[in-house]
């Protein structure tokens, strides 16, 4: 656990930073930095996308997640709960940062990856490259949409703390394929997101937050049959 830990203090670091220079950014600069958040979200989710469908064993199933996931996700309003939360805390555009800020932290190869080399080889070598890259992320981050950012360490923290723990349990269990099929799902939704933040199309991407248990249902079903 030590590096997510580490991950962990440097998006909190990022995050002090990065809400220190909003103070003194003009409007038009902050215009510019969500433009290019929202580019390089698009960026990093085609490249997942594009690195990962290749390799699908089911190229179907990352269709059904997201219908799936979604259905669940609308059900359950998950994006309005959130946004309601946030809105109760903070004013201006926080709720979208900081879901953008969650895809991009803990939807990433290094960021699932990480958790599993630590648990099964007591390598933190991904983790702590991890952390550097989001600490930097997240001063952007947080000079854009404000200091309120750093509560993504929370959630960073319980995902690859359960990541650690069920690849300590279920060694036997995981499988590459199940890591790609997550991935490719990861990809689209912060795709999703930087579609969001440009103003192309608005998603509610927390709604389709569920699509990335699908996967892991799907292959521990297809385990016990």
């Amino acid at each position: 656990m030590y590096g997510t830990l580490f991950n962990v203090a440097m998006i909190i670091a990022g995050s002090l930073i990065g809400s220190i220079f909003k103070k003194g950014i003009k409007d038009e600069y902050h215009t510019i930095l969500m433009h290019a958040m929202g580019l390089a979200a698009m960026g990093l989710g085609i490249n997942a996308v594009v690195q990962h469908l290749p390799l699908s064993e089911y190229p179907v199933l990352f269709i059904v997640s997201l219908a799936v996931g979604g259905v669940l996700g609308q059900k359950l309003d998950l994006d309005g709960r959130f946004n309601t939360l946030v809105n109760c805390y903070s004013n201006g555009n926080l709720a979208e940062g900081l879901s953008t800020a969650i895809l991009l932290f803990c939807i990433g190869t290094l960021s699932i990856l990480g958790p599993i080399e630590a648990a099964l080889n007591n390598n933190y070598t991904y983790l702590m490259a991890n952390g550097m890259l989001d600490g930097i992320t997240s001063i952007v981050l947080a000079s854009t949409f404000g200091i309120g950012i750093m509560m993504a360490a929370i959630v960073l923290f319980f995902w690859q703390g359960s990541i650690y723990l069920l690849t300590s349990f279920m060694e036997a269990s995981l499988s590459t394929d199940l890591l790609n099929e997550v991935s490719i799902v990861g990809g689209l939704l912060i795709l999703a997101s930087g579609l969001s933040i440009l103003g192309i199309k608005k998603f509610k991407t927390l709604n389709l937050l569920p699509a990335l248990a699908v996967p892991p249902v799907v292959f521990l079903i297809q385990h016990l049959i």
